[in-house]
């Protein structure tokens, strides 16, 4: 007999208790089918193929706190699994039971309804919609306004879960006021309720300007920086996925973070964290830098660029050290000034080495790649760009000898220096495609200098003074 038959019969078992004239019984097998059905989908397929959820739903109304909070959990158990095991529970009506189940006296059964919708709403956007559309939202957002801490978070949760999928959907939970009070709460010394919370805005911010301008409206700064000194991690991580996702729509809002100490803030975060709790805040330095030449310097100015540069030295995950790498480039795409505040922190070979590194991820190639491209086009520090002559490919050499074909024909003392370092001789050893861009960039650094110095500096010039000095006949 297989495991599969062994647990229909307990199923076939355990649904006629259901029905029960003895309530305890009605609720012990109720919660022995969630159980089994929160183990793993083929179980929870087992309830919903087995006719289970009817006779679950069957006078849920009329029944004792108890057993609707079983129920609930049964519905919760079968729908987390998949959108298609959710859907089978919205289609036998379960909705509607778990609204009622919102208005409910008993805190412990609102949880239970809340915590099952939400994983109904996390699937998909129709699945969210569905539960929308059966009047949970304005229900949820009086249950953050109940004074048990459990129910606020699954509650606030379970908003966020609904919220993520669209901005229609998102704008429904806006219009149900739930703005206000998930502000209210971001200093609420209950870390897992200040996560949900977080969550929640940065659901709503995300989708679009105007809803970013909602969830600024509601005063949530300078207030929400206290969190990224929290010592809950996933407090710390949320608040900067907030901030990230107001500061990525416009300059404007962007300014505004700036103005709120948001950037500065954000920095200490970086520094004082490891891993993904990283992530958020060093992407919203990039978004920040990459709206205007005035907030790339806001970055630059608040000592932005080391604590990047570290997460890019020190991380071990390469879609941490790419993002970093994106924030750079951000930082230093727009002015000469810009470039040379991110190359005098000796990134660009760090940058470099990733890119050639073949155990680099294809994202971090891409990121790195594109970082120095940005950072190089506006570099004009020479002595941050000569080290990477020797090392660089065709691809990434075209921008730095252009670079150098751009200041050397105006500045006497970086041509001697150029000389003097090797930058002249390594130049000449570049092979470049005849009339090929690479080729323009040699001739002009070339120009720059007499011939009888550039022919000495050419490969092979060495052999052919040697082949002078052996056909020499001296003049006796």
């Amino acid at each position: 007999m297989s495991q599969r038959q062994v647990l229909q019969g307990v199923m076939s078992l355990l649904r006629p208790l259901l029905l029960d004239v003895v309530p305890t019984i009605q609720q012990t097998a109720a919660l022995a089918l969630g159980r089994l059905a929160n183990y793993n989908d083929d179980l929870a397929e087992a309830v919903v193929k087995g006719d289970i959820l009817p006779q679950l739903l069957c006078s849920l109304s009329e029944q004792n706190r108890f057993y609707k909070k079983a129920a609930a959990f049964v519905l919760r158990a079968v729908g987390k699994h998949s959108p298609q095991l959710a859907q089978a529970v919205v289609q036998c009506g379960a909705l509607e039971m778990l609204v009622i189940c919102l208005e409910d006296f008993d805190p412990g059964v609102k949880e239970a309804a809340s915590w099952a919708l939400g994983y109904i709403a996390r699937h998909n956007s129709e699945l969210s919609q569905a539960v929308v559309d059966a009047g949970a939202v304005p229900l949820l957002v009086l249950c953050i306004q109940e004074p048990e801490i459990a129910l606020k978070r699954i509650a606030a949760s379970t908003l966020s879960d609904i919220s993520k999928h669209s901005p229609e959907l998102a704008q429904t939970v806006v219009d149900a006021g739930a703005i206000a009070h998930l502000a209210q709460m971001i200093l609420n010394p209950d870390a897992k309720l200040k996560r949900q919370v977080l969550s929640a805005l940065s659901q709503i911010a995300k989708h679009s300007v105007d809803l970013a301008e909602l969830v600024v409206e509601a005063e949530i700064f300078p207030v929400v920086l206290t969190c990224l000194k929290d010592s809950d991690e996933y407090v710390k991580k949320n608040g900067a996925t907030l901030i990230r996702e107001i500061a990525k729509h416009t300059p404007e809002l962007s300014q505004l973070i700036v103005n709120a100490g948001g950037v500065a803030a954000v920095i200490d975060c970086i520094g004082s964290c490891r891993g993904t709790v990283r992530l958020p805040g060093i992407m919203m330095l990039g978004y920040v830098a990459a709206h205007s030449e005035n907030l790339s310097m806001a970055v630059i100015v608040s000592k932005g660029i080391p604590p990047l540069c570290a997460c890019l030295i020190e991380e071990h995950e390469d879609h941490i050290k790419a993002a970093a790498a994106w924030a750079l480039g951000q930082v230093g795409r727009h002015t000469p000034e810009h470039a040379r505040a991110v190359a005098v922190a000796n990134v660009l070979p760090t940058l470099l080495a990733m890119y050639m590194d073949t155990r680099s991820s294809e994202d971090l190639q891409m990121k790195t790649k594109k970082a120095l491209k940005n950072i190089l086009q506006k570099c004009t520090y020479l002595p941050a760009l000569e080290p990477l002559l020797h090392d660089a490919p065709p691809n990434i050499m075209k921008h730095i000898v252009g670079q150098f074909s751009k200041v050397l024909p105006h500045d006497s003392k970086a041509r001697r220096l150029f000389v003097t370092t090797g930058g002249l001789k390594k130049v000449q050893e570049i092979k470049a495609e005849p009339g090929s861009l690479l080729q323009e960039y040699i001739n002009t650094i070339n120009n720059c200098y007499p011939e009888e110095i550039v022919r000495y500096y050419s490969p092979g010039y060495s052999e052919i003074l040697l082949e002078r000095v052996e056909n020499y006949h001296p003049v006796l």
